[in-house]
């Protein structure tokens, strides 16, 4: 398989906002206090996050692989979100949401989350499941209870549901990507 190396960059709200919006204390934001707490408690709420339907929490250990990207998904019903635990730091392929059923190559890139924030998808993104920058990583993901039931339902190489599509990149665009931190 022949792959597109990307250039491993840091997340910031500005060269992430494409793809989503991070997930973390964002003291240039306004915050608000509550009624109760006073200033001891403050939120920030950093997107809108999307799920018309039964929506999951699950948590991940992800294990190290090879920094290669063969298969893209992206949902069209959710904002899906990883949330890192414990500090955990991430790397996430991602490309911008198309009107086409694959992913625009000249749109993808690889962002690097340093444990301390989030990321939360706009609908459509394209991604791949986060690489720990290690040898593991934990984190939070909220999905839909169906999207993870779309994952089940494989066809050749790829899967594809309501609120999912998973695409062989080597079959739809001649090649895949990887990453070098």
């Amino acid at each position: 398989m022949t792959f597109r190396t990307l250039k491993v960059e840091p997340a910031t709200r500005e060269n992430f906002a494409l793809y989503g919006v991070l997930v973390g204390v964002d003291p240039a934001a306004n915050s608000r206090t509550g009624e109760f707490y006073g200033d001891k408690v403050e939120l920030w709420v950093p997107g809108g996050f999307v799920s018309d339907e039964q929506t999951r929490l699950s948590v991940a250990r992800i294990h190290a692989r090879p920094p290669q990207v063969i298969w893209m998904e992206r949902h069209f019903k959710h904002t899906q979100t990883f949330l890192p635990l414990g500090g955990s730091s991430f790397v996430a392929v991602l490309g911008a949401p198309t009107d086409t059923n694959q992913p625009d190559p000249e749109t993808v890139r690889a962002f690097y989350f340093d444990g301390s924030a989030g990321a939360q998808l706009h609908l459509g993104t394209w991604h791949e499941f986060p690489f720990p920058e290690k040898d593991r990583a934990e984190v939070v993901i909220i999905i839909r209870a169906e999207t993870q039931a779309n994952l089940e339902v494989i066809e050749n190489d790829e899967a594809i549901g309501a609120d999912l599509e998973k695409r062989n990149l080597q079959a739809r665009l001649g090649f895949g990507f990887e990453y070098e931190l």
